[in-house]
């Protein structure tokens, strides 16, 4: 069974590798500093200073915190561009109520605002509101076991925009100037 198992493998990776899959691997960003202006407390924010300390590369993330007593808060002109997360708002809309009025299926939807600023005052990236949404089914008698699915439900898509955020930070690129 296993030669048959790793012959299997063998035969496979050369046609994965030629349809072009690859890891997506350590994002490489084109800024070496930078500056994070988020409002404290927020899941999103955990989120995205969570996946910008575990991103690797040449990164060095800038809080707007003081690290030790006595000594001041960094300033955003220290950094080479500053990410600006200007607010997240979720939303619970009802799809489908059965003949009876009890809800049956909800959407629920997640909202991110960013903007990307360089040093000098230039926009990266303009004011952006990334989306994600989910779609559950609802049940009166099981109200716990849905609102931990909901809880749940909001966490991976607060996942989902950290790591989109970040594609989009990789992959930006500063303004041309005229």
């Amino acid at each position: 069974m296993r030669k048959r198992t790793l012959l299997s493998m063998l035969v496979l990776a050369p046609m994965v590798s030629a349809c072009g899959f690859r890891l997506r691997g350590v994002p490489s960003f084109p800024f070496t500093t930078l500056y994070v202006n988020v409002p404290a407390g927020s899941p999103f924010t955990r989120e995205v200073l969570r996946n910008l300390a575990t991103a690797g590369g040449n990164l060095k993330v800038i809080l707007p915190s003081v690290e030790a007593v006595g000594t001041a808060p960094p300033k955003p002109i220290e950094a080479d561009a500053t990410l600006h997360l200007m607010g997240e708002r979720r939303e619970r809309v009802v799809l489908a109520k059965t003949v009876s009025g009890q809800v049956r299926e909800v959407e629920l939807r997640l909202f991110a605002r960013f903007r990307l600023v360089d040093k000098d005052g230039r926009v990266w990236i303009e004011d952006t509101e990334m989306r994600q949404t989910r779609t559950m089914s609802y049940s009166e008698s099981l109200a716990l076991a849905k609102d931990e699915e909901e809880a749940a439900l909001y966490r991976n898509m607060y996942s989902d925009l950290a790591q989109q955020l970040l594609r989009r930070l990789a992959a930006s690129q500063p303004p041309v100037d005229e």
